[in-house]
């Protein structure tokens, strides 16, 4: 199970992380190099919404009762993970990073240059929950 302080703690520690509210006051949001990777609506039950690759967030939806496609964003990118249920840490984690993951993938070179990136970072391409 995992909390929000946790995930919060988590992306801050990721290269080149921000944490900022630029819709409102209520949802937290995590960007790298200015681009979304993660969600947190401060007001709901806890969740976060997270990018996930196409064909893993439909495995994931299928999969896991606490992942369903995310309001507000394209579904066929987003997730919103229920926080507090029977999902494990681990599996948060990984999708957290997946998320980041495919967002840095995504960033220009010259951007993703000038973060100093674990060499691990390349195991959530794909993760295995």
């Amino acid at each position: 199970m995992a909390d929000i302080i946790q995930i919060q703690e988590l992306c801050l520690s990721l290269p080149g992380v921000e944490e900022c509210f630029p819709f409102d006051e209520t949802t937290l949001v995590f960007k790298v190099s200015g681009k979304m990777f993660a969600l947190i609506p401060l007001e709901k039950d806890p969740q976060m919404m997270v990018k996930c690759d196409p064909d893993l967030a439909e495995e994931w939806r299928l999969r896991f009762e606490e992942v369903e496609p995310a309001f507000h964003m394209n579904k066929k990118h987003w997730n919103s993970v229920i926080l507090g249920g029977t999902l494990s840490w681990e599996r948060v984690e990984k999708m957290l990073l997946h998320s980041y993951y495919l967002v840095v993938q995504g960033l220009p070179k010259r951007l993703r240059c000038t973060l100093t990136l674990p060499d691990s970072l390349a195991d959530y391409a794909h993760p295995q929950l």
